[in-house]
């Protein structure tokens, strides 16, 4: 049932805690989904979403705990006790209760684990725990179902069955031989037009897209968009199934490397976000900021070594912030370009192949906007010789702000560093300097002095 989350339930929801109304309370969540509840309890007073946790069972919270956000999700946890996180833990799957494990302090981590009451899914979470929460590994759930390629059809129902109740959702089902190798992919709708006496070897499907445990969750996110998957299964270095991968797991990473990308465009080093306090964000954004000012002082120092034109042709500085926003914007758009490229595989060839790429559409884009300028500056000012100079400038520096917006994110991106870094402040800075040293260089050659 969908809630309507607006001031007045929010409302009628204190007042019910306040008073301890506790049936009402449990009678207004029933077959709401645990997303709406979470979306509740981010609204509510800390105390408010403890005591709503306590309250509905754990079947009901453990999904919640995983939807709330992540600052208030920690605050909730530090205030129950080891048993009711173990309880919570023993609803959820194994890759979302690694994650919940995974944020506990060590001492904690301990106490948690030692209250788990099914040894199995203690286990099964402590193995996830040994791979790196970037990783395929750290991604895949333990819960599939999985037959032998040596069960019959008959047989091989039964086993599903007692599989499928530990799955919350089955997108797929894998065959596996004696060794725990994985094999291939079993239809469904095959299994059903097979002979009962039939052997899984005979039926199943043989192709299988699958990803290692040690893949990037980039790798993972890209291999499931390519191939539209729903679910991959997870592999050792054996080629034994060891775990699955679910599309709901891929959509959070995506979301997270959006949400990284776009903060690293905008010239912020660190994942923070807007209720953070001031230390945190000064830290995350100041370092590009002191980029910026020593790009300025940059400018300055170049502008100061050509002041002696300025004396003699004072329109070359008013256009000076033109030539500057023109060459940060070319980088951006080109830097732009590569690095969503990068991040969806699709940037394939030569670095060379796409730098004359670039540098034929800069010099097509520039050609096009100098054409207009060069009108503007000559109608404007009578100057043949100065309009030249500028229109000639801007080309060259869309040009050189192509080629440098294109080169730096697939340089990155060859030495393992995030390329989004070049979207941001760090292309602009650079554009603006070079953009700034070229206009002036070509001026003084057109115009001679």
């Amino acid at each position: 049932m969908a809630l309507e989350i607006n001031k007045a339930l929010l409302e009628n929801v204190s007042e019910l805690i306040l008073n301890q109304k506790d049936t009402l309370l449990s009678k207004l969540f029933i077959d709401v989904h645990h997303a709406d509840i979470a979306e509740v309890l981010d609204e509510l007073s800390f105390d408010e979403a403890v005591y709503i946790i306590r309250l509905l069972d754990s079947e009901t919270t453990a999904e919640v705990l995983m939807d709330v956000d992540d600052d208030v999700r920690e605050k909730i946890l530090e205030q129950l006790s080891a048993k009711e996180i173990a309880e919570e833990i023993d609803e959820l799957d194994t890759d979302d209760a690694a994650d919940v494990i995974a944020e506990l302090p060590e001492e904690r981590k301990q106490q948690v684990m030692q209250q788990i009451e099914d040894e199995e899914h203690a286990k099964e979470i402590v193995e996830l725990l040994r791979y790196d929460e970037n990783s395929a590994g750290g991604l895949m759930a333990k819960e599939l179902v999985k037959v032998n390629e040596n069960w019959s059809v008959l047989g091989c129902v039964t086993k599903m069955r007692e599989q499928a109740e530990e799955v919350t959702r089955v997108h797929s089902i894998y065959v596996v031989d004696n060794a725990g190798k994985l094999k291939g992919r079993l239809s469904l709708k095959d299994l059903l037009m097979a002979s009962t006496k039939s052997k899984i070897a005979d039926v199943y499907i043989p192709r299988v897209d699958f990803v290692t445990v040690h893949d990037t969750a980039e790798d993972v996110a890209n291999k499931m968009r390519k191939y539209d998957l729903e679910a991959i299964p997870v592999v050792d270095e054996l080629q034994t199934l060891v775990g699955r991968i679910t599309i709901d797991d891929i959509v959070d990473v995506i979301k997270e490397e959006a949400d990284k990308d776009y903060q690293l465009a905008a010239g912020i080093t660190q994942d923070v976000e807007a209720d953070d306090t001031i230390l945190e964000l000064t830290r995350a954004r100041l370092p590009w900021l002191f980029l910026g000012l020593i790009g300025g002082i940059g400018a300055f120092l170049i502008m100061e070594g050509f002041q002696e034109m300025f004396s003699e042709n004072a329109v070359l500085f008013f256009f000076t912030p033109l030539i500057a926003a023109m060459a940060g914007n070319v980088g951006v758009q080109s830097s732009a370009i590569i690095v969503q490229g990068l991040a969806n595989d699709d940037v394939k060839g030569s670095i060379n192949n796409r730098l004359v790429k670039e540098m034929l559409l800069a010099a097509l884009n520039g050609f096009l906007l100098a054409i207009f300028l060069f009108g503007f500056i000559w109608i404007y000012s009578g100057d043949f010789q100065r309009a030249l100079a500028i229109s000639v400038s801007l080309i060259v520096v869309i040009i050189v702000a192509g080629i440098i917006g294109t080169f730096i994110p697939l340089f990155l991106d060859k030495r393992g560093i995030d390329p989004a870094i070049a979207t941001g402040p760090f292309i602009t800075t650079s554009n603006d300097i070079f953009g700034i040293l070229i206009y002036f260089w070509i001026a003084k050659l057109i115009i001679g002095f």
